[in-house]
């Protein structure tokens, strides 16, 4: 079992930036690909970042490409989520992941683990 805490949500204006974590315990994260969504009120949960288990592979929605930064320290069990320039429309709850597989995936469906989420406010 792993369990993953996400944290540095918060509220920010148009054009700041975020850094959020996500801690696991419980088991190394090291042999897993990780991944972060959000959820933005009333839509469905959609992928934001991932990055496989060395880092060697990284895929981005394109909605934050070029703005937002993953990135994992296995010896720390963390990976984090570096969000710039942000924008009111990347408000959302956002929730880190942990998948069986190695290998870097956008899809939802391939990762067995979630956080609880951390809230990202972003203001006109």
């Amino acid at each position: 079992q792993v369990q993953l805490v996400e944290s540095g949500g918060g509220l920010v204006q148009a054009g700041g930036s975020l850094r959020l974590s996500c801690a696991a315990s419980g088991r190394t994260i090291s042999n897993s690909a990780m991944g972060w969504f959000r959820q933005a009120p009333g839509k469905e949960r959609e992928f934001v970042a991932t990055i496989s288990w060395r880092g060697a592979s990284i895929y981005y929605a394109d909605s934050v490409k070029g703005r937002f930064t993953i990135s994992r320290d296995n010896a720390k069990n963390t990976v984090y989520l570096q969000m710039n320039s942000l924008k009111p429309d990347d408000t959302a709850v956002y929730y880190c992941a942990a998948a069986y597989s190695r290998f870097a995936t956008r899809s939802k469906e391939q990762y067995d683990y979630w956080g609880q989420g951390t809230r990202v406010t972003v203001s006109s």
